[in-house]
């Protein structure tokens, strides 16, 4: 037990404030011998598709680079997955210590991030980053002043030629103070759609095609900032790599091998001496190093890199599956895995880990404690995904990043995931057309997961859900009850079998269901929504009002649902609701917005009349309801004692129709 909470300590220490700060120079920053800094992170690059050493490819800019760097020859990511990997870059934590253990969680304010503190010892901060995946939204946007996650429409990337520019440009709105720039490429992530020439040149291999055209972006970076007046100073480090087939896993997240876990690793700038580091290093410590570069402290620092247990974890499969934890840890040129059982691989001499030593290798007493110690997380008490929108979830999935339906329960069969590679491709398939609602072509793949692996709730949750959104509600009804034999305590499962009745005839059995599951959890999102709109259909249009309320204090509503929400309140007489609730519409609209009538009669209602003529005057002759505006628009000019109020009550009643002809003729205010 003491051995645990040491190591524990450890973890959450790592970014706390203990260094001094630096002594201010002549402007109130740092001093002038602080450099300028440039983090460049490389997403999915794999140590053997990028410098002197790659196979099939060359990287002339990354190779430059190299010959003057300190080269970590043993860097290792921290987890293969991508926000998880730049959390731990920008706190100095492992996942275990920041608590981000898979992509769309967003980490918490609580830990303090690499710009925050750069900010505070006066350095501007600015970050470009290349994918969805690190939106501000997930937390790493602390302390930057400049965080540019913009896509191009309809994209969850960017390619690394627009983001240079966009870089380039940052620098060149530079205020004179040291600068701290983060810029974060993405290219080689699958799909893979190199650029020409590198689509041509790299035709059989278009990874490296993605690497190379992304090289080429590196060189025009490096050279730019380098130009800067003063001391710079450079880090060059991939969040992962990519399976590419090798043990069985094509793209990155399930297994902790060397083709995911083993990245570059450059250093450039101040105490920095040229030349090969074979030590084991993690890319936690750039957070640490670049601490030390501004004077903020230097422990921990790559920069007198020392000898330690270098750690990783690859909890997406326990987390989404059920399948075993997976840890390992890296001293000296071995390396172990822990999952189930123990293996152990000479990197030096089998860099593609194909002799497991485990029955015959020393490893230190160090190396088996932080094995045994690394804290894995409780399945009971794991945090769901942050609350995102269609949208949003189908712009994960575009990268290949899907969340599990429903965490699951804790199996006595566990499997290793290694032993079950076959089924990666085939899941990420099945969860990327699932939430891109191609129901039926994720049937056939989701019932081949369950043959392989019958315990995965995931997959019977996604099946159950797929049927009953196609209307085959035998085969959803049957499919639930698996479902519910898998993770009978699942309050998931109860809510996607309740949403399965809300869906159809049976709505009413969906009620009593969700009023259990919100009774436990009072903040579940889709059982709150489900139940609004049953709530609608019952004419308890205060009760759906509320539930309408409370969901968007968890989530943001879209232009539409605040339409909704305003017409619920004018059923109801919520005037002030509901002008509230148009008025955000149109903020989000802009000229899109359709609703101006509705909103001019509620500004009448709550006699606004400057607002309800300036509403009224909004709505087109091309308008449905053009003959009603136009009646409107004549009694709030008589309300306003407009000097033309005569012409307009003219005009509605020439262009009166049915219903506004006879309200013309009895308006008292007309006559």
């Amino acid at each position: 037990m003491p051995r645990i909470l040491a190591f524990s300590a450890a973890l959450l220490v790592s970014a706390c404030g203990r260094a001094t700060p630096p002594e201010p120079g002549p402007s109130g920053g740092p001093a002038a011998a602080h450099p300028s800094i440039l983090l460049v992170t490389l997403d999915t690059t794999r140590t053997d598709a990028i410098g002197p050493e790659a196979s099939g490819i060359e990287t002339p800019a990354f190779n430059a680079l190299a010959q003057r760097s300190r080269r970590f020859r043993q860097a290792y990511a921290t987890v293969p997955e991508t926000l998880p990997s730049h959390a731990s870059m920008m706190t100095g934590l492992y996942p275990a210590g920041h608590g981000v253990r898979q992509n769309a969680r967003p980490l918490a304010a609580a830990y303090p991030v690499l710009a925050e503190k750069l900010r505070g010892a006066g350095y501007r901060t600015a970050a470009l980053v290349s994918a969805f995946v690190l939106a501000r939204r997930f937390g790493l946007a602390r302390g930057f002043d400049v965080y540019d996650d913009a896509l191009p429409a309809g994209h969850a990337e960017r390619g690394a030629k627009e983001t240079t520019e966009r870089a380039l440009a940052v620098m060149a709105a530079d205020a004179g103070r040291p600068l701290f720039l983060w810029v974060h490429y993405f290219d080689p992530h699958a799909p893979y759609s190199p650029p020409e020439p590198f689509r041509s040149r790299f035709a059989a291999r278009p990874y490296l095609g993605e690497v190379a055209a992304m090289d080429e972006q590196l060189g025009r970076l490096v050279q730019a900032f380098e130009q800067r007046e003063g001391p710079v100073a450079i880090v060059i480090a991939a969040d992962h790599g990519e399976g590419l087939g090798d043990h069985g896993e094509s793209q990155h997240g399930n297994l902790l091998y060397q083709s995911t876990m083993h990245v570059p690793l450059l250093l450039i700038g101040p105490g920095i001496t040229a030349g090969a580091e074979e030590m084991p290093a993690s890319t936690r410590r750039i957070f640490h190093t670049i601490l030390d570069w501004a004077g903020l402290g230097s422990a921990d620092s790559l920069r007198a890199a020392a000898p330690e247990v270098v750690l990783g974890e690859a909890m997406k499969p326990y987390l989404a599956y059920g399948w075993l934890p997976q840890v390992m840890a890296a001293e000296g040129r071995h390396k172990a895995i822990r999952a189930g059982r123990l293996e152990v691989y000479d990197v030096a001499a089998d860099p593609r880990e194909t002799r497991d030593l485990a029955g015959s290798a020393g490893l230190s007493r160090a190396l088996r404690n932080a094995l045994i110690d690394y804290p894995i997380p409780s399945l009971e008490a794991t945090a769901p995904t942050e609350a995102l929108g269609d949208e949003e979830r189908r712009q994960l999935a575009s990268l290949g990043y899907v969340s599990a339906a429903a965490p699951p329960g804790v199996r006595p069969d566990a499997p290793r995931p290694v032993e079950m590679a076959q089924l990666f491709d085939l899941m990420e398939k099945a969860s990327g057309l699932f939430v891109r609602e191609e129901y039926a072509a994720a049937i056939p793949l989701l019932q081949r997961i369950l043959a392989g692996d019958r315990h995965n709730l995931d997959a019977a949750l996604r099946l159950a859900t797929a049927c009953s959104a196609l209307g085959q509600d035998a085969r959803a009804v049957a499919a639930f009850e698996r479902a519910l034999a898998i993770a009978p305590r699942s309050a998931d499962v109860r809510t996607y079998l309740a949403l399965h009745y809300a869906r159809g005839a049976d709505w009413p059995r969906a009620a009593p269901l969700l009023e259990r599951i919100l009774a436990e959890s009072p903040d579940r999102l889709p059982a709150l929504e489900a139940l609004a709109v049953i709530r609608q259909r019952q004419g308890r249009i205060e009760e759906a009002i509320g539930l309408r309320g409370k969901i968007y204090t968890l989530r943001d509503p879209s232009a539409a649902e605040l339409v909704a929400l305003a017409e619920l309140a004018m059923h109801a007489g919520r005037t002030t609701l509901a002008i509230d609730s148009l008025e955000m519409a149109r903020a989000r609209q802009g000229a899109a917005f359709d609703h101006d009538l509705q909103l001019g009669v509620l500004y009448l209602a709550d006699r606004r009349f400057p607002e309800a003529r300036d509403a009224l005057d909004r709505v087109p002759p091309s308008h449905p309801g053009y003959p009603m505006a136009l009646f409107k628009r004549a009694q709030v000019s008589v309300l306003l004692q407009e000097p033309d109020q005569a012409a307009w009550i003219e005009r509605a009643r020439q262009r009166a129709d049915a219903t506004t002809r006879p309200l013309i003729a009895n308006e008292r205010l007309f006559h």
